[in-house]
């Protein structure tokens, strides 16, 4: 358990102990929200916003096609030259 203490201006410093386990590096953003349970809960606001792309894209590659580093440099080719260029 890590206790902070609330500056006049609203501000907290996260302890090392959770900046470390959150990988929060300066300048990261993170995310405070209230869980079902009625907690609120600290995350890397960047860990969660990959982890949701991450899930959003899953099975995309396989959809489409794409099975190789080839592949998908070919599909980036077409898309920034047209499906003329090779």
């Amino acid at each position: 358990m890590n206790l902070v203490r609330l500056s006049s201006n609203g501000q907290i410093t996260v302890p090392a102990e959770i900046r470390k386990l959150l990988r929060l590096r300066s300048g990261d953003k993170i995310l405070l929200f209230q869980n079902k349970s009625g907690e609120v809960v600290i995350d890397n606001a960047s860990a969660g916003a990959l982890h949701k792309a991450q899930n959003a894209m899953s099975g995309v590659a396989k959809r489409l096609g794409l099975h190789s580093e080839n592949d998908v440099q070919k599909l980036v080719d077409e898309v920034r030259y047209g499906e003329n260029r090779a």
